[in-house]
């Protein structure tokens, strides 16, 4: 049992060797963000690596701590009002909570991923802006929603109006509005690994934009506003928007994220698990923390459903994020409940105030309080869904309280959970590219 024993720890000090050289790689052949807290945890881990012994190797790799994701749904029933009342109320707690009245959401995750709406939100509150800090409160980003709802999600064009009226004038609006909010920020601009989908028409298949490709080379690399108009472009109302890398190589026909992915989740978990680079000590989902963000579940006639073509996208989008849910679910089914959070409406609601189809934004505004205050729903293995006692808001201040015990565990930590990387110098991809970006370069 003695020789097992050592066979076993010698096993665990290799890996544990292994990792201390990734890191090291990480900076002096790739780099990483000098300014980053967990960067400054890696010089201290590395530092005080003599310090580890076999005995205890478990205890230090427990204190690598997790990986904290945010991922944000497609517009929904309420038009990514939602999700973004959802982000002002977990600002709010982690102010209040952590006694710092400047917290915003960006400084308490490590990764984002936003389709459609929750794309627009993701770059909205993750995009530098001049004095280093976010662009935009979560509180600011909810206004910029309400106050440009119409603006970025144009009501389908009918009978001559549509002969009449052209895509390109359709979407001219939210071209303007990103093209002022944004100005010539890119990717490479975001304070947090940013993962973001559209659908390319060209290649007919997922285009995942993302901060770690655009660090690794010009053709991944995109200027925000592009990036919203991509990530919202409705195929029906104003149609594909066609876009290319800042450097040109790379066009690609983009329509709505929600075509492809309208719930990012299993995207960005799959991003973090694959990318040793940035996230070196996650090894499973045990090493997450994941809050997703749903927008409402629209409510459809069953026995005469007269859906429009925007309403058959809307729905397939909905109940494709219903399926991430389920399947992300039982991936965490041996965690912690606190290791993924979904917040989304159970449904209730809005059968019983259904907005009608010129729903205005204070319906909406309504609504979404509400549904932050009902009791939640949970996905359950082979099972469906069921009610909880406990409601969307509670759920959102427990998981506040979980991010800022790891944003504390982080300040005396020795092993750094995130190593933000700077631009590299060999045209590598990271996971989040698929195969469509490569093939859709000229």
């Amino acid at each position: 049992m003695a020789a097992l024993s050592n066979i076993d720890s010698t096993f665990e000090v290799d890996k544990l060797t292994y990792e201390i050289f990734s890191i090291l790689e990480n900076k002096f052949l790739f780099g990483y963000d000098d300014d980053d807290d967990d960067s400054k945890n890696s010089k201290s881990f590395l530092s005080n690596s003599a310090q580890i012994s076999p005995g205890n190797v478990k205890s230090v790799k427990q204190s690598a701590g997790k990986v904290r994701i945010l991922c944000i749904d497609g517009s929904g029933a309420t038009d990514g009002i939602l999700a973004a009342k959802a982000l002002a109320h977990l600002e709010s707690c982690l102010r209040r909570k952590s006694g710092n009245p400047n917290a915003h959401i960006a400084g308490y995750f490590d990764v984002v991923a936003g389709s459609g709406v929750g794309g627009v939100l993701a770059a909205l509150l993750f995009t530098r802006g001049r004095d280093g800090f976010p662009m935009f409160s979560a509180e600011e980003a909810l206004r910029f929603v309400v106050e440009n709802r119409r603006k970025i999600f144009r009501s389908p064009a009918s009978g001559i109006i549509r002969r009449v009226l052209r895509p390109s004038s359709s979407a001219s609006k939210a071209e303007k509005l990103f093209r002022k909010t944004f100005g010539e920020s890119t990717l490479k601009d975001t304070l947090k690994p940013v993962l973001i989908p559209c659908y390319d028409l060209v290649t007919r298949a997922p285009f995942v934009f993302s901060r770690a490709d655009a660090l690794e080379m010009d053709g991944y690399d995109f200027k925000m506003r592009d990036v919203c108009v991509a990530t919202s472009a409705d195929p029906v109302s104003v149609g594909p928007a066609e876009i290319r890398s800042i450097d040109g190589r790379t066009k690609i026909m983009a329509v709505d994220g929600g075509i492809a992915m309208n719930n990012p989740t299993a995207a960005a978990i799959t991003h973090v698990l694959n990318n040793k680079h940035e996230f070196p000590f996650c090894n499973d989902v045990s090493d997450l923390l994941v809050l997703s963000l749903g927008n409402g579940e629209s409510e459809f006639n069953a026995v005469k459903p007269n859906l429009s073509p925007a309403g058959f996208v809307r729905i397939a989008g909905e109940g494709a994020s219903d399926m991430v849910d389920q399947a992300v679910s039982m991936a965490f089914v041996e965690c912690s409940a606190g290791n993924y959070v979904r917040i989304q409406s159970n449904g209730i609601i809005m059968a019983k105030r259904a907005a009608p189809p010129s729903k205005t934004t204070s319906d909406l505004l309504s609504v979404s309080e509400d549904m932050l205050a009902q009791k939640s729903v949970e996905s359950l293995l082979f099972q469906g869904k069921k009610v909880v006692e406990i409601t969307n808001l509670d759920k959102l201040e427990m998981f506040g309280g979980e991010i800022i015990k790891e944003q504390e565990r982080r300040k005396t930590a020795i092993l750094p959970t995130v190593v933000l990387k700077n631009a590299s110098p060999s045209p590598r991809t990271s996971s989040a590219t698929t195969l469509s970006s490569l093939s859709s370069s000229c």
